[in-house]
């Protein structure tokens, strides 16, 4: 598994956790990056999950609203929280990451769906982040 790709299953980790919980996510943040800052070996993939939730924090709004847009007749308060953790993660990397193709992001995310999440997750999420690509 790549960097990135592990990376990606911290960020899920740590906005999952922050949605379950109800904790605001610049607190699970901070709280993981304490435990990071010991593990050492794991740093190249934290770097990287570091800047998705950072990036999902500064842009909560407007991923939330695409994701609610493109979402066919799905709220996000209906969604299983790891679907709404996976969607806030493509989201974040199409629309402002432009070191990642959007078709790495969203095979990426429907990857982490299917393994994640229901059976119906994966298709769902490539349904809405293929939405979301083609309008961007």
């Amino acid at each position: 598994m790549s960097a990135r790709s592990k990376a990606r299953k911290r960020a899920l980790d740590i906005l999952f956790q922050a949605d379950v919980r109800g904790d605001e996510l610049p607190s699970t943040l901070a709280a993981e990056a304490k435990r990071a800052a010991n593990e050492p070996a794991r740093e190249a993939s934290w770097l990287y999950a570091r800047e998705i939730v950072d990036g999902v924090i500064d842009n909560r709004d407007a991923i939330d609203e695409q994701i609610t847009t493109f979402a066919k007749d799905w709220s996000l308060a209906r969604m299983p929280a790891v679907d709404r953790a996976v969607l806030r993660i493509g989201v974040w990397e199409i629309l402002y990451n432009d070191e990642v193709p959007a078709a790495v992001a969203i095979d990426e995310a429907v990857e982490l769906a299917k393994e994640f999440s229901t059976d119906d997750s994966g298709s769902f999420v490539h349904g809405v982040l293929g939405r979301i690509a083609r309008s961007s």
